[in-house]
């Protein structure tokens, strides 16, 4: 097994931001605290830290009040196709290995115990079929998710992240200029990927592509626009996901928006205080999804339909709706502005 999940333990005194570096740096998904004499005493993972944003805690707040206090753990002596055993029962990815008095000594994670190919059976659905009018006269002849960002176009990157994370199923919308995309990228073989293409004859709005599925998934689909960059890893949106039993979960994005003037609230004809330039602060729909069977059941066959309108049918039926917040790079290339923002990144966050 490998070192990488020292690169994921902290103190007891680390912040929710020093956790989220460590599951950065150990590439684990699950950040682990240690007392002085390096005994385990609690976990987080990935998902213990969006459902903590959702809530609304801080990132300078201590570990403590978010963290498992009594993770699944096993003896550092476990023989590994019992370690792969109580991964796949247990649906976990990752289990702490202690030694008789309880310290820390390894981490057994998935794709150690399994292999580094493990691959992921469900579906990858992007969006490409869209005009791009805001970034016209640029998409005049080229569909904006083959607009190149550091000299590849945006959906490649796209599929390659998803492929470097082991999935290999793509399905493409298609739609404006939709040839170039089917030209360019063929079957997938030379990413690594096996890609087939769902052609709309007219626009059919973000979610109404899902209806020209011939054969029904038999694993949760993740569908993302194909002009939104991101950091995100869909492994664990996956698990967050599967974790919640969820009908459909929308990964969020947190946009600030600040007042340029001074907000007076009234009561009667009384001012009962000024506000000056205060900051708001929402969660936005990002692009990205994770639909199960019986949210693509939701789709209307054979006519427009949005992914707004989707998420609000399944709120209506009571299902599981998750949020799923990310704090990872993300960035929808929407705009100009956006597509030069997305340049200047590219380089930095990308390779």
């Amino acid at each position: 097994m490998t070192e990488r999940w020292r690169q994921a333990v902290v103190g007891q005194t680390a912040s929710i931001r020093d956790a989220m570096a460590a599951i950065d740096r150990g590439s684990i998904q699950m950040c682990l605290i240690t007392d002085e004499s390096h005994r385990l005493v609690g976990a987080i993972t990935d998902g213990d830290i969006r459902r903590a944003i959702l809530r609304g805690a801080a990132l300078d707040t201590i570990v403590g009040p978010i963290m498992v206090k009594d993770p699944y753990t096993a003896s550092v002596d476990t023989e590994e196709d019992v370690l792969a055993r109580q991964m796949r029962t247990r649906k976990i990815r990752q289990i702490p290995l202690l030694d008789d008095d309880g310290r820390l000594v390894n981490v057994a994670y998935i794709d150690d115990v399994l292999g580094p190919t493990e691959t992921h059976p469900n579906e990858v659905i992007l969006m490409a079929g869209g005009r791009g009018t805001r970034l016209m006269p640029l998409t005049d002849e080229t569909p904006k998710p083959m607009l190149e960002i550091g000299g590849r176009p945006i959906l490649e990157t796209i599929i390659s992240r998803f492929v470097d994370q082991g999935f290999q199923c793509f399905r493409i919308s298609l739609n404006y200029r939709g040839d170039m995309i089917r030209d360019y990228f063929g079957d997938g073989d030379r990413l690594g990927a096996r890609i087939e293409y769902l052609y709309e004859d007219a626009p059919m709005g973000t979610a109404g592509a899902l209806s020209l599925l011939e054969t029904a998934p038999t694993a949760p689909v993740i569908v993302m626009n194909g002009d939104v960059l991101t950091q995100v890893d869909f492994r664990s949106l996956l698990a967050y996901h599967e974790e919640h039993d969820a009908a459909a979960t929308m990964a969020l994005r947190e946009l600030g928006m600040q007042v340029p003037f001074g907000v007076v609230d009234v009561r009667d004809h009384r001012v009962t205080a000024i506000r000056e330039k205060p900051k708001r602060q929402f969660l936005v729909n990002a692009g990205i999804y994770v639909l199960s069977g019986r949210a693509l059941d939701a789709v209307p066959a054979d006519e427009p339909s949005d992914m707004t309108d989707l998420f609000q049918v399944l709120i209506d039926r009571d299902e599981t709706v998750a949020a799923f917040p990310v704090h990872e790079y993300w960035t929808d290339v929407g705009r100009h502005d956006d597509l030069q923002k997305a340049s200047e990144d590219y380089a930095r966050v990308f390779e």
